[in-house]
């Protein structure tokens, strides 16, 4: 398709060898359409924002590959945060068929997970881990330590079924298959990459009670006892994650996977929701995690907008990389009660704050 000015030229090629946006467009029906946007006016050479009217921020200003319509990065819902690597559509144009839900089938969800038994040991397996905590915690007479605990899952188990299909949907909706695990794939890096030693001014090693939660965890997805997550499709956020019942401080929400890369690989990549794993003294060595072909729930927790007093108090997770058997792990964990219905957030930016929030909802 041949550009219709001079100026959607020159937007056009900006956009293409800007850096990787972390956000992707929406995913089934957008509230927008091209009927009640602010449109554009002006002459022939004006380039403005289909929603707000505005021709300011041109270098936040989004053309269409398709209808050459403009869209500042603020204004789209969900927003993006930077400006997409290759083609981009606007809302009107990726207008896809509504998303279809995952079928509510037991065996359809199991194979999809690969969950070993449906066996109904939740109670069992929940009380036996409090029990050997009391046990252990009745010898302690020094100074208290706080321990990660395990999520709960919920007792009826076809709300379960419908938690993991929730996951489900959105997986298959972005492409990618289930992953409970750090992976490393050929053409990227070896697991001996990963090693928390290499790590810049050293990384705090997981207590040894906390892996062992940390694997009673993992070892309860496999039997199909699921924390009590549920995935949504959000029309200004996109996917995003509710609690579906109250979660106590402290519990582990999630490990974050995916396949494992250096980051000289991914400095310019178009894939979504990367995390830092190891961030190395020599940057060669610094290694990321990308959840786009293989993922959990952990992909679809959204961030905070950290520039506001509001937005920080919508916080309810914290992001901690840990030493994990000389390995590099990422956790995200509660950081305070959460209410059921509630939403997830965490810090993009941990302690770097390079990541721009500030158009987040």
């Amino acid at each position: 398709m041949s550009p219709s000015t001079t100026k959607t030229k020159t937007l056009r090629g900006r956009r293409t060898r800007a850096p990787k946006p972390l956000s992707r467009p929406p995913f089934g029906d957008d509230d927008a359409d091209s009927s009640d946007c602010g449109g554009g006016g002006g002459g022939e050479d004006d380039v403005r924002c289909e929603r707000c009217g505005s021709g300011d921020s041109g270098d936040e200003l989004l053309l269409c590959d398709k209808c050459d319509r403009g869209y500042h990065l603020f204004c789209l819902r969900p927003v993006l945060v930077s400006v997409p690597k290759g083609s981009w559509f606007c809302p009107p144009c990726a207008k896809r068929r509504q998303l279809e839900s995952f079928p509510l089938v037991q065996t359809k969800i199991i194979d999809f997970f690969r969950i070993q038994t449906a066996k109904e040991a939740i109670p069992k397996s929940i009380h036996d881990a409090h029990k050997k905590r009391k046990r252990s915690s009745s010898l302690v007479v020094s100074k208290k330590k706080r321990k990660l605990l395990p999520f709960n899952p919920s007792e009826d188990p076809i709300r379960r079924l419908k938690q993991m299909a929730s996951l489900a949907t959105a997986l298959t909706a972005t492409g990618a298959e289930f992953s409970n695990e750090l992976t490393y794939m050929p053409g990227m890096v070896q697991r001996s990459a990963n090693r928390a030693a290499l790590e810049q001014g050293g990384m705090q090693v997981l207590p040894k009670e906390d892996v062992e939660t940390l694997n009673l965890c993992k070892s309860m997805m496999e039997r199909g006892e699921w924390p009590p997550l549920m995935v949504v499709f959000d029309p200004q956020e996109g996917f995003t994650v509710e609690a579906d019942r109250f979660i106590k401080d402290l519990t582990i929400i999630t490990e974050y996977t995916g396949d494992v890369d250096c980051l000289k690989n991914r400095e310019h990549d178009d894939g979504d929701s990367m995390m830092t794993l190891l961030s190395a003294s020599n940057p060669s060595r610094s290694l990321v995690i990308c959840p786009d072909k293989r993922a959990n729930i952990a992909r679809f927790i959204n961030g905070i907008n950290n520039h506001t007093p509001e937005g920080k108090k919508k916080q309810n997770l914290k992001c901690v990389r840990f030493d994990v058997g000389g390995e590099c792990r990422v956790l995200l964990v509660a950081n305070r009660d959460i209410s059921k219905g509630e939403r997830l957030y965490y810090d993009y930016n941990g302690h770097e704050h390079e990541y721009p929030t500030e158009h987040f909802v």
